[in-house]
């Protein structure tokens, strides 16, 4: 089974969050100072990273970490089997809370 954490990553109040929006140059990273592709402001990023783990708890261990290495306050788990990059494809299995912790579906 696969497993998926999914949260947002805030941009403080004098930081933004800069996307250029090219079809040319997708695939990779371009700075922005070297490409003239139109650009996104984003006051949030939202992320959907695969969790390894061969059970549940391995993979909320594993989530946990990346949570713990980025800004966000609040996550969900999910387990999917058609290994998904769809935001909110599969079984919600968890949701996660600074503070509180994890609380079960």
């Amino acid at each position: 089974m696969a497993y998926y954490v999914e949260y947002t990553v805030p941009a403080t109040d004098d930081e933004r969050i800069e996307i250029p929006v090219s079809d040319q140059e997708s695939g990779y990273t371009v700075p922005l100072s070297e490409t003239d592709a139109p650009v996104v402001h984003a006051k949030d990023l939202p992320i959907r990273s695969g969790v390894f783990g061969s059970s549940f708890d391995e993979a909320r261990r594993a989530a946990e970490e990346i949570i713990g290495h980025s800004k966000a306050s609040r996550a969900k788990l999910y387990e999917d089997g058609d290994n998904s990059n769809r935001v909110g494809a599969g079984k919600l299995i968890a949701e996660y809370t600074e503070g509180d912790g994890w609380s079960g579906h």
